[in-house]
C-alpha cells in the first residue's frame, strides 16, 4: 500500500472511531452475507430498530460464561446429595463370556 493510500485508511479508520464505529470481518456462511450486511446496517444506524435488534439478538445468542467450579455447584443441585448411597461395587464378582 503506498503512504497516501495508508493514511486515507488511517484517517478513515479514524473517523470511524470518533463515530464509536468499528470496522472487523467475520466468518459465516456465503448465503447469510446478505444477512449480516442489513444486520450491521440496522445496528450502526443506531435507531429504535437498532435497539430491538441489539436486545432480541443478546437475548437469542446470550452465553454465561463457565465459572469456576461450575461442575462442583452442579453435582451439590443432584436430589440425592446427602443421601447415604452405597454406591460401591464389589470386585469379586466375575462375569462369564462364552467366547
Amino acid at each position: 500500500m503506498s503512504p497516501s493510500q495508508a493514511k486515507a485508511v488511517a484517517k478513515y479508520r479514524d473517523r470511524l472511531a470518533n463515530k464509536g464505529m468499528a470496522r472487523f470481518e467475520v466468518l459465516g456462511r456465503k448465503s447469510d452475507s446478505k444477512l449480516i450486511r442489513n444486520l450491521a446496517r440496522t445496528l450502526a444506524e443506531d435507531g429504535d430498530n437498532a435497539a430491538a435488534l441489539r436486545d432480541f439478538a443478546e437475548k437469542i445468542v446470550e452465553r454465561e460464561e463457565p465459572k469456576r467450579g461450575s461442575i462442583l455447584a452442579a453435582f451439590r443441585q443432584v436430589p440425592w446429595v446427602g443421601a447415604e448411597l452405597d454406591l460401591t461395587r464389589s470386585s469379586d464378582d466375575f462375569r462369564t463370556f462364552d467366547f
